[in-house]
């Protein structure tokens, strides 16, 4: 079987970069997965990270949907907590009348940033006794209502009111939970949603969620079936030694934030060679590489097959994390696009232009 691929994107912030560099690089790069045939191309949210510029997945989906022409845009995912179930509602309803069919809203439930930012984002809101996280079920089924075309009757002292995402829906984003803990299974299969397991960054339990997502699933109207895939590092380059090499400034980004450092740029791969991983790390660092999908063309075309058919998914999200060599434009992620070229090529035989 050969899986369909699609692609996840922090939106990384170089050494080298700005801001807008970061951006320009990541709407060339949603072009190339548009190109040779990638399904969706979904952004994170992060706040307040030095080296992640993907802070607003709405504002990011809108630039990206239009510079694309076939692809899905999402969100992967919009931090629930974070922000009114409305406002959701309304960015997402919009997006879908701007972009019919193609727009995908994929839900999590963590805040992904540190609490001084997660209160200003909650304008001070969420204390203990409004804990938005603990409220998340009541928000996913409160953004699933008010997405639909008919909006929904609300309660307000003596009156009822009606109240629409948006004045004259046709078509609505299809709705996904995001997980990397067996919450967001069980909640999925509860309410009926597609649901995505976070494999890139928790590397273990994907199996157990997603069986007990499958197991415990209460079909919907929308959704008869259960429906799911998984998400994974990945670097892919001519060689497998070029391939390690690129994926050193990540996995560097990736050990300093798990001994509690930001996730500070990225850096290149020359100065990344430069400090290399402390012995100490080592055995961490290579248990890290094994779980991502990193290799030639056809070994990583070979893992990726793999990885569908040991979780049993019929799509796999990859997230390109190969690092930029020095003299790179600051505005392209060319190692970034060859990922997706080369797996694309190896595996479906998607010829590029």
């Amino acid at each position: 079987m050969t899986p369909a691929l699609s692609v996840l994107d922090l939106v990384p912030v170089r050494s080298d970069q700005s801001t807008g560099d970061a951006l320009a690089a990541s709407r060339r790069l949603a072009q190339v997965a548009d190109e040779v045939g990638f399904t969706r191309y979904w952004v994170a949210e992060h706040h307040n990270m030095p080296g992640v510029a993907a802070t607003n997945p709405p504002v990011l989906i809108a630039m990206l949907a239009a510079a694309t022409s076939r692809i899905r845009v999402g969100s992967g995912g919009v931090m629930l907590p974070n922000h009114a179930p409305y406002v959701v509602a309304e960015q997402f309803a919009l997006l879908e009348a701007a972009h019919p069919g193609r727009i995908d809203l994929g839900i999590g439930r963590a805040p992904g940033t540190d609490p001084l930012t997660r209160y200003v984002l909650r304008g001070g809101a969420g204390g203990a006794e409004e804990d938005p996280v603990a409220r998340f079920p009541e928000y996913v089924d409160e953004v699933g209502l008010l997405l639909e075309p008919d909006g929904v009757d609300a309660q307000l002292g003596a009156r009822r009111h009606g109240l629409k995402a948006t004045p004259a829906a046709r078509t609505v984003p299809d709705v996904w939970l995001l997980g990397s803990s067996d919450y967001s299974a069980r909640l999925a299969a509860d309410r009926g949603l597609p649901y995505v397991f976070a494999h890139h960054f928790a590397g273990k339990g994907t199996a157990e969620a997603l069986a007990l997502y499958r197991e415990s699933y209460q079909p919907s109207e929308a959704h008869p079936e259960p429906r799911t895939f998984l998400t994974v590092n990945a670097v892919v380059a001519p060689t497998y030694a070029e391939a390690e090499r690129r994926a050193l400034p990540n996995q560097q980004s990736m050990l300093a934030l798990m001994h509690g450092a930001p996730l500070f740029p990225q850096r290149l791969v020359e100065d990344a060679e430069l400090i290399g991983v402390p012995p100490e790390q080592e055995r961490l660092a290579a248990a890290m590489l094994r779980r991502w999908v990193v290799g030639d063309p056809q070994g990583a075309a070979a893992q990726v097959r793999e990885l569908a058919a040991t979780y049993g998914v019929d799509e796999v999200m990859v997230h390109p994390v190969a690092g930029a060599l020095k003299g790179t434009p600051r505005d392209a992620a060319p190692a970034r696009e060859e990922t997706l070229r080369l797996l694309a090529t190896a595996l479906t035989g998607a010829q590029s232009a």
